[in-house]
């Protein structure tokens, strides 16, 4: 028989994982809201509302206008399913150019291998290898349209290439679709409260809006349109010292029942009111995370935070440590998951890295 038990266990623990809500939600393409990089993964999993970075077209592309320095890049590499393979990962690029105070473009790239995958015949004859994959790549545009408050928009191509090509009886076809996020970002300016400087935070995405796709003829699905709302606030202790907080709240933008009859649009609305057990089962679908960054002389961060999701819809629950290193240019981020649910997650014992660089002009107005 054909090797397939790895694939399909991958399949499944991908969809378990990370299609945002179980409960009788799933989306396809869950890959899309994988978290790619190192500092979100040490603080819950967050960024809509956290300071902008390398790594603010994935969380909130509005972000990027508020950056402190001309160019951001980076790279970040997270594996998957470590306790079972060692050539399942996550990996993501990304580049973002301010080129005036008030406004920035990017471009990121973002990949899932799962693997190589050899086949096999019935009699146990080698019958060639497959690698499943699926990337997206994107583009944003971003404008301050205040001292405090940007919008941002992108547009995002994605394909998932999960199919067997060449193996007889195999329905399974590649996705090629398209995406766009929406979002908003407000940064207040410093203020004094006394005993230090603080400065507040706020950020929406709604995510991945794209219309239904298809892994088999004739059956086609949402892909994982959600919405990211955060808010946080940062302590600015003094020249050296600075802790922030944050808190972001998720809900999947996908409707619980009808599901065929509706376009992604009309699912997108009735995602708010569809829930069999009504108002309080909508709440249930909906995480949370609090995250937590202690900066030393813009330096060095020590990070943690803590992801919750209902135990009916999903029940992944998991505490993130982590910290960085920076010089004038490089950023070194790490982070690590520690679970707090009996759902297995994929990155339980993996080690997540991130690599950015800020270059170019410096915006003192940050």
């Amino acid at each position: 028989m054909r090797k397939l038990g790895i694939y399909l266990a991958v399949s499944v623990l991908v969809t378990a994982n990370f299609s945002a809500q179980t409960g009788g939600i799933t989306t396809a393409t869950p890959f899309l809201i994988i978290v790619p990089d190192a500092r979100a993964g040490a603080m819950g999993d967050m960024g809509v509302a956290t300071s902008a970075d390398a790594f603010s077209l994935f969380h909130n592309p509005a972000k990027t206008a508020f950056g402190a320095r001309q160019i951001y890049a980076g790279i970040t590499y997270s594996p998957w399913l470590r306790n079972l393979t060692d050539d399942i990962f996550v990996g993501s690029g990304s580049y973002i150019n301010k080129y005036s105070e008030n406004a920035a473009w990017g471009a990121e790239f973002r990949y899932f291998s799962l693997g190589t995958i050899d086949l096999t015949d019935r009699s146990g004859n080698g019958n060639g290898s497959i690698n499943p994959n699926e990337f997206v790549a994107s583009g944003s545009y971003s404008l301050r349209l205040s001292e405090t408050f940007a919008m941002g928009v992108s547009l995002k191509y994605l394909r998932s290439n999960l199919a067997f090509n060449g193996v007889p009886g195999s329905s399974i076809q590649s996705i090629n679709s398209f995406a766009v996020d929406v979002s908003g970002y407000y940064q207040s300016l410093e203020e004094n409260y006394g005993d230090f400087d603080g400065r507040y935070r706020i950020g929406f995405n709604i995510a991945n809006i794209g219309p239904k796709v298809s892994y088999t003829p004739e059956q086609d699905d949402f892909i994982p349109t959600n919405l990211n709302l955060g808010g946080g606030f940062d302590f600015i202790l003094d020249d050296y010292n600075t802790i922030t907080t944050t808190v972001e709240f998720t809900k999947l933008l996908v409707p619980s029942e009808n599901r065929s009859d509706k376009n992604f649009i009309e699912g997108m609305f009735s995602s708010f009111g569809d829930a069999p057990g009504g108002f309080s089962e909508e709440l249930r679908e909906t995480t949370y995370a609090l995250g937590a960054e202690y900066l030393y002389n813009n330096a060095f961060a020590l990070r943690g935070g803590y992801f919750h999701e209902h135990e009916d819809k999903g029940n992944r629950q998991y505490f993130t440590l982590g910290g960085g290193f920076k010089t004038n240019a490089l950023n070194i981020d790490l982070s690590y998951l520690v679970n707090a649910s009996d759902v297995n997650n994929p990155l339980e014992n993996s080690l997540r890295f991130s690599l950015s660089f800020d270059l170019g002009e410096i915006f003192e107005y940050y």
